[in-house]
């Protein structure tokens, strides 16, 4: 019998898949349920994780319960109700929000876990699927300094870089503050190599020059990826996502009281790429919609 936490995956998408396997080849006992697609939960299963149908069995089942979702709406929705986490949760469990949720509801949720008997945190990652795989994501978790020292030993299975930023929400706020600057960041490259098409300027000289000075960031790279190499999957991120991502900071801005100006501009070309069919690409593709914009497609 493994030593270990039992834990409870809700989420088995290509980060979730990634993190599951991960935690699996340590030897976790693992608990799945199906979401979206099945291919993250069969391979789980078939290499020996038990699926059930109800969420409040995953709960029921685990010490750990980790969510990896797409938005607070989609957390919340496998959270609340007779089926969801919190009825089926275990006293003294942990529940983990892994994706980019929105702080507010993040702290909703805690208020009920926690009348449930039950800890709840925030630890929205950082890097790639390809990285939860081997163990090397930047974890930003938030909870109690408790909460922390209890999961700590699980998250440095799973991160490289685990950082305790704060208390319950801190993580989601940090994460979207990240991606908010992230995204403008990919924005404003994509643009700036459509650009260079109208120009006449080639992209690689336009990339030479940009790297060589203090522009150069890991951003950079990952649109350089697509729209010099043609690799689209350094940032296996949709636009889909960024849109979300970039609407949850604004949302966030608003509740603190604060303009946000930065972001209007991301927001709203994100939101245009993704009302013309872009939703569904990965974010250094942003590149062709401008340069369909821009009348070079």
């Amino acid at each position: 019998m493994s030593n270990k936490p039992a834990i409870g995956f809700i989420g088995l998408g290509l980060m979730g898949s990634a993190m599951v396997e991960r935690l699996q080849s340590l030897g976790y006992p693992m608990t799945v349920i199906a979401n979206r697609s099945r291919k993250g939960v069969d391979e789980a299963v078939a290499r020996g994780a038990t699926e059930v149908q109800r969420t409040a069995d995953v709960a029921a089942a685990s010490d750990i319960v980790m969510l990896c979702m797409d938005t607070s709406a989609s957390v919340e929705a496998r959270m609340l109700g007779p089926d969801g986490v919190i009825a089926g949760l275990k006293p003294g469990s942990i529940v983990i929000d892994f994706g980019t949720s929105l702080p507010g509801s993040t702290k909703a949720l805690a208020e009920q876990v926690e009348a449930a008997g039950s800890r709840y945190m925030d630890a929205p990652l950082g890097r790639t699927p390809s990285h939860a795989k081997e163990g090397k994501l930047n974890i930003m978790a938030a909870g109690t300094a408790d909460d922390f020292a209890r999961v700590e030993p699980v998250l440095k299975d799973l991160g490289e870089n685990v950082f305790h930023v704060g208390p319950l929400g801190a993580g989601h706020t940090l994460k979207l503050i990240n991606n908010f600057f992230a995204m403008t960041t990919a924005c404003a490259m994509s643009e700036a190599f459509a650009m260079a098409d109208c120009a006449g300027i080639p992209r690689d000289k336009l990339y030479d020059v940009m790297s060589a000075g203090p522009l150069r960031s890991g951003m950079m790279d990952f649109v350089k990826g697509y729209a010099i190499d043609g690799d689209p999957n350094l940032l296996a991120f949709s636009v889909a996502n960024a849109t979300k991502d970039v609407g949850y900071y604004s949302a966030m801005a608003d509740g603190l009281g604060v303009p946000s100006l930065m972001s209007v501009s991301a927001k709203q070309t994100l939101g245009v790429a993704k009302a013309n069919g872009h939703g569904d690409r990965m974010v250094p593709q942003m590149v062709d919609f401008f340069a369909e914009l821009f009348g070079n497609r």
